[in-house]
């Protein structure tokens, strides 16, 4: 099984997200704050091939970097998650000058990427239809105009993003994607929604209307097509943030007493043999491909990793007992993963989501 090499985070930034990853959690205060410091840390550029700006590597070193910020503040991880995966849109679209066009600003963290391709990849799933509509407005379809809404997209900063997004064709021709900026006529963000955390990850939902962009604005005519051939990426990008999360709850109980350590080491040693198990599994199926075919085994991964997740927090609160539900001892963050673990089971392709996609493939198996 391939393992990932490990990476540790600078310090610089590393200090900054254990300083102020409950009030990351907790508020928006520090929203601004998240895609320049992860940028400066390089971050952005982890998996990118050094002719298009980036530092080297592969998808698999993206995946470990978000689970190094994970390991600090899942809320942080998300935002890098929203980034990146829009970044690698850019990587994957055959469309070089919208790559040229936005790529540079993305890597750099001076303009923030988000993905609003969720319910896109429930669309490719069959498990709802699309919620966005596009009308070519001439005979050569060379300018649409975009309407439709999205309840909930990550990374929409205030100071100017540009989402990714699905639409329906009214001509018969295959959805496709566009490329959408904060700035266009009838683009309208919302309030930030009021989560119960993950706070400073400006998430909020998005309304066009009668938006109107041309065709250099497609990253792909063919949506279903470039969904599949990005859904590992998305998927495995995604599975970092649980990665790191359950490491950092398994490190809290490894950093807690002798007499503690001794009650939980079988289960905390179980569960990290189990976890380095299926990271590796990931990052094999990522590297090779073979996830674009055979989409179940990633989702069985991902369920996975969901429920080594709830159980490494829950070993986390019993390491902690019951300092860890006092408000004055926030600083172990063990509240604070529990709070983040409640998202992993959620976030779109949610384990129920997933679940029932894998149950449909056994039913149609079986007949």
């Amino acid at each position: 099984m391939m393992v990932a090499r490990r990476h540790a985070l600078p310090s610089e930034l590393a200090t900054w997200l254990d300083a102020h990853a409950e009030a990351i959690d907790t508020s928006a205060a520090h929203a601004s704050e998240i895609v320049p410091r992860l940028a400066r840390a390089g971050l952005f550029r982890v998996g990118v091939a050094s002719s298009l700006g980036g530092s080297g590597g592969t998808t698999v070193d993206a995946i470990e970097a978000i689970a190094m910020v994970a390991q600090h503040s899942l809320a942080s991880a998300f935002v890098f998650w929203g980034q990146r995966t829009f970044i690698e849109y850019m990587l994957q679209t055959d469309n070089e000058p919208l790559r040229a066009r936005w790529l540079p600003a993305l890597l750099a963290g001076e303009h923030a990427g988000a993905t609003g391709l969720s319910n896109a990849m429930k669309y490719l799933s069959a498990i709802e239809p699309l919620q966005m509509r596009a009308a070519a407005r001439d005979a050569q379809a060379t300018r649409f105009a975009l309407d439709g809404a999205l309840p909930w997209i990550t990374n929409l900063r205030r100071e100017g993003f540009v989402v990714a997004a699905a639409f329906d064709r009214h001509d018969g021709a295959p959805p496709a994607i566009f490329a959408v900026p904060h700035n266009a006529p009838g683009v309208t963000r919302s309030d930030d929604l009021d989560l119960i955390a993950l706070r400073g990850s400006n998430t909020a939902a998005l309304t066009l209307t009668d938006t109107e962009l041309d065709a250099g604005s497609l990253i792909d005519v063919d949506a279903r097509a470039f969904l599949v051939r990005a859904r590992p990426a998305f998927l495995g990008l995604q599975c970092g943030m649980s990665i790191g999360l359950a490491r950092r709850a398994l490190d809290a109980v490894a950093l807690s007493s002798p007499a503690v350590r001794t009650a939980l080491a079988d289960d905390a040693n179980a569960l990290r043999n189990e976890l380095d198990g299926l990271s590796a599994r990931l990052y094999e199926g990522v590297t090779c491909g073979a996830f674009v075919a055979k989409p179940a085994a990633q989702f069985e991964l991902r369920i996975a990793l969901a429920d080594v997740v709830d159980a490494a927090v829950r070993l986390d609160v019993q390491a902690a007992g019951g300092r860890g539900y006092l408000r004055s001892t926030s600083a172990t963050g063990t509240a604070r993963r529990s709070r983040e673990a409640a998202f992993v089971p959620i976030v779109t392709p949610s384990i129920v989501q997933l679940k029932h996609q894998l149950a449909q493939a056994r039913r149609c198996e079986a007949a």
